[in-house]
């Protein structure tokens, strides 16, 4: 296993809501079958006009992309996660969760869908310590690791 990359190492836009106490941003770009900052900012040009387009997609390559994906590393505290659907034709969600049955039972998790083209969606979450995924089950992408410590 890859030991996590520091925050400052990802491309994400970070930064502190004005006038929120404490919140911190974290900005995801959801492109066909991936998160494009995950991927360390690569888009892979992935076509999908239905969910089981990235099923497939999934299938051949998210091994190797997960090996090359980026562990997001946040501390403790309240975020923000603003979802962008880019280019994907049809409604996406997001899903944060912990990374086990025991964690998905004992840690926060954050849901929903309702994310049209071309639409931003903030998801809010008040993350504590322990090992966390995040998706969309809608437009299938792997699972992309968070640490929080």
């Amino acid at each position: 296993m890859k030991s996590p990359m520091p925050l400052a190492a990802l491309v994400l836009a970070f930064h502190v809501v004005p006038g929120v106490a404490q919140t911190k941003v974290i900005e995801l770009t959801q492109m066909p079958c991936q998160f494009l900052e995950s991927e360390g900012g690569k888009d892979r040009g992935f076509k999908s006009a239905k969910a089981a387009d990235c099923e497939a997609v999934n299938e051949r390559t998210s091994k190797q992309r997960l090996a090359g994906a980026k562990t997001l590393e946040l501390k403790p505290g309240k975020y923000i996660f603003r979802v962008a659907n880019k280019n994907v034709p049809y409604e996406l969600g997001f899903w944060l969760r912990g990374d086990s049955l025991l964690d998905r039972a004992r840690l926060p998790s954050v849901s929903g869908g309702g994310l049209a083209t071309g639409k931003t969606q903030d998801y809010e979450i008040e993350l504590k310590p322990g090992n966390y995924v995040y998706s969309c089950p809608l437009n299938p992408t792997p699972d992309y690791r968070l640490v929080v410590k």
